[in-house]
């Protein structure tokens, strides 16, 4: 396999992506560790091997082409994105704007990237 960068220095991501997989006692990837999500994305479109990094970071690279998603499989990962303010000032305009605009910018790259990947062929 060629030189993996991972962001988790233990690899346990790509043990899990094996497990999800069914591949049995997989020989493990080694590669440079790197503890930025966006160094492992950038390293990955310089063409430094593959990476598994979640579709959200992925998203620009994914929809404008630089990077591509060669396998169905995903992992479902118990992290989420939240929008966090104090409840006293959830409703202030300015933040309820940008709250607004940033839901909006997510669901436009959900369906950009739904796009994406039903017009792009798995290798």
């Amino acid at each position: 396999m060629k030189h993996v960068p991972r962001h988790d220095e233990h690899g346990s991501r790509f043990a899990q992506w094996f497990d999800a997989a069914g591949i049995v006692d997989p020989k493990l990837p080694r590669g440079t560790a790197l503890n930025r999500a966006s160094m492992l994305i950038d390293a990955a479109v310089d063409g430094q091997g593959v990476a598994l990094a979640r579709t959200a970071l992925a998203a620009w690279d994914l929809i404008n082409g630089r990077l591509a998603k060669p396998f169905e499989l995903g992992l479902r990962l118990s992290n989420t994105y939240w929008i966090v303010c104090p409840k006293a000032t959830a409703d202030v305009p300015k933040i309820a704007t940008f709250r607004n605009w940033l839901l909006a910018e997510a669901a436009e790259d959900g369906r950009r990237l739904r796009k994406v990947f039903a017009e792009t062929p798995l290798r």
